[in-house]
């Protein structure tokens, strides 16, 4: 597939024209859907009718079915005539359901650019990152839901980079570290240099005991270091970056959670105002970007609050419990 790789005659959607693009895919997909039901061929309806092993809280399941239903009776008008009808039908609506679908997507082009700018590095280039981030829009728009009340720049932000994370994983990375090894290497170090920048003489229990650590797992992650630091510029370039922001987070929400969150979250205000306290409603707006749009990590949050990630985490827990145990937001939900 070929993408655009120019921003300058793109217009930044306003969100009643994301909502409005959106619902009219919608529409049109459904014009598709009621052609194939009409036509009635079991081996299309059966495509329809099928359902995943595990539960589907996107649209993507849905889109992925029509689409083959859609070949499918192209396939059978071929063979029969009384087919071809329902056929044009499903076709020209599920055309133009795509070509909004695109639309749509590529709205989004300067989140696509913006997040391969800060991504660029010995890893990929930022002309490929952008190609990555445009498969992340794509992949956004086709599992939008305008009825959630949350804008598709906000929603799509988190898959573009979800995209592009994934994308530096599979091209050059040589060692995957989970995100708390990163997290808690990178404080050894710092701890190390406030004890130096001091002129304090330090062994490994004090900087085991800094971290909140024991001292074995203390040694093993120093002596990994010594091979590279974490905190070493990786690229020569006019904005060189660390190591550690190439590095992906196992304990980071996947991006179909991190997004439903989002989207439940955003249509949630007066729950959110009546059943949460001021630090689970500012864990749970910073976390999921429900002001600015930007995603943030628990150690981002964190050190925000003062807090270390663990609690961060207990809060965040906290009051998604609270917001799904509530039974109105539940039925709102469904």
């Amino acid at each position: 597939m070929s993408f655009p790789t120019s921003t300058s005659s793109e217009r930044r959607l306003t969100a009643e024209e994301e909502r409005d693009k959106a619902r009219s895919i919608h529409q049109h997909e459904s014009i598709a859907l009621d052609a194939i039901y009409d036509c009635g061929i079991d081996a299309v309806l059966d495509i329809l009718n099928e359902r995943s092993q595990r539960d589907e809280r996107t649209r993507a399941g849905h889109v992925d079915r029509l689409e083959k239903a859609v070949r499918l009776i192209q396939v059978e008008a071929r063979r029969k005539r009384n087919v071809r009808e329902y056929a044009r039908k499903a076709t020209n609506a599920w055309r133009k359901a795509e070509e909004l679908r695109w639309q749509l997507a590529m709205s989004g082009r300067r989140i696509a650019h913006g997040e391969a700018r800060k991504l660029a590095g010995p890893f990929m280039d930022e002309e490929d990152l952008v190609q990555e981030g445009y498969i992340g829009l794509l992949r956004a728009a086709k599992r939008f839901d305008p009825n959630r009340g949350i804008r598709f720049s906000t929603y799509a932000r988190w898959w573009v980079r979800a995209q592009m994370t994934r994308a530096i994983d599979h091209t050059g990375r040589p060692v995957r570290l989970p995100g708390c090894a990163v997290e808690q290497t990178r404080n050894l170090r710092k701890a190390m240099k406030r004890f130096e920048s001091m002129g304090h003489e330090y062994t490994i229990n004090d900087l085991a005991n800094e971290v909140n650590i024991d001292k074995d797992r203390a040694e093993l992650l120093l002596s990994q270091g010594n091979t590279i630091s974490l905190e070493q510029p990786v690229d020569d370039g006019p904005r060189p970056r660390p190591l550690d922001r190439f590095l992906s987070d196992d304990e980071a929400p996947t991006p179909d959670i991190e997004a439903i969150y989002a989207q439940e979250l955003g249509r949630m205000s007066n729950a959110f105002e009546n059943l949460l306290n001021d630090r689970q409603r500012f864990v749970l707006t910073r976390r999921y970007g429900l002001e600015d749009g930007e995603f943030r990590t628990l150690s981002e949050v964190g050190k925000e609050m003062g807090l270390s990630r663990e609690r961060v985490r207990q809060i965040e827990r906290e009051a998604l419990m609270r917001l799904r145990e509530n039974s109105s937001i539940r039925s709102d939900a469904g």
